[in-house]
């Protein structure tokens, strides 16, 4: 059964940082791109970041940018953002998603990757 579970969420002041992790059971990582998506209430969701499966390929939404940082541990089979200087518009569910597609590819649309996370919540605020 492939599966992808998010960790790391939770509530931190402004200007602190979060990691989050993106652990994948039933698959193998490796072969997959990986996508950061976060969705805030009454807003449509938003690509953060993605990696491709050759590491090859990395992109970062305007938003984060200079903030986060996408990485991948193939041993752990696991994928990591780690968000630094965190912002109250960064809140949101992040989500990870995975796609099983080789090479540099990787995208920062939702609709290209078939598998989801169940989410985990991030909350900016003092």
């Amino acid at each position: 059964q492939v599966q992808l579970v998010e960790s790391g969420g939770g509530l931190v002041q402004p200007g602190g940082s979060l990691r989050l992790s993106c652990a994948a059971s039933g698959f193998t990582l490796a072969y997959y791109a990986i996508g950061w998506f976060r969705q805030a209430p009454g807003k449509e969701r938003e690509g953060v970041s993605c990696i491709s499966s050759s590491d090859g390929t990395i992109y970062y939404g305007d938003s984060a940018k200079g903030r986060f940082t996408i990485s991948r541990d193939n041993a752990k089979n696991t994928v990591y953002l780690q968000m630094n200087s965190l912002k109250p518009e960064d809140t949101g569910v992040y989500y990870c998603a995975a796609e099983f597609v080789g090479n540099s590819w990787c995208s920062l649309r939702g609709n290209d990757f078939d598998s989801w996370g169940q989410g985990t919540q991030v909350t900016v605020s003092s």
